[in-house]
């Protein structure tokens, strides 16, 4: 079965340099992501209540966005992106978070995304 790819826009009250940090560091990552992060290199190893998974770095764009895309994942057209997009006009600042799932899994996923990004904002009081 295929994956949907979806796309999740948050709107954010934080500067782009300071909101990037919180996706391409192991540090940042474990404040919000994941219970604890590692990385060797492009390899990032993420901790969820003992259990480990791990994503290869494929792109990154410094202040901009990061792509990861998880190494048990056998598609090879998924990932999961981190991105950060600033509105020309007004200089609101959103995240947008890309990835794949499931037909069946697909609201489970975003509603866990929605989860994930409450807690980022929760982390860095935006």
């Amino acid at each position: 079965m295929s994956k949907i790819k979806f796309e999740l826009e948050f709107p954010i009250h934080a500067s782009p340099t300071m909101l990037y940090q919180y996706f391409s560091s192991p540090s940042g990552l474990g404040e919000w992501f994941a219970d604890n992060v590692n990385s060797r290199g492009v390899m990032y190893t993420f901790i969820w209540d003992g259990a480990e998974e791990v994503a290869k770095l494929v792109s990154d764009k410094s202040d901009e966005r990061t792509r990861f895309k998880w190494v048990e994942d056998e598609s090879p057209e998924t990932y999961f992106e981190f991105k950060i997009q600033i509105d020309a006009i007004t200089k609101d600042v959103s995240l947008i978070v890309t990835d794949f799932a499931d037909e069946d899994e697909l609201e489970e996923a975003k509603l866990l995304w929605e989860n994930q990004i409450s807690e980022l904002k929760h982390t860095i009081g935006a």
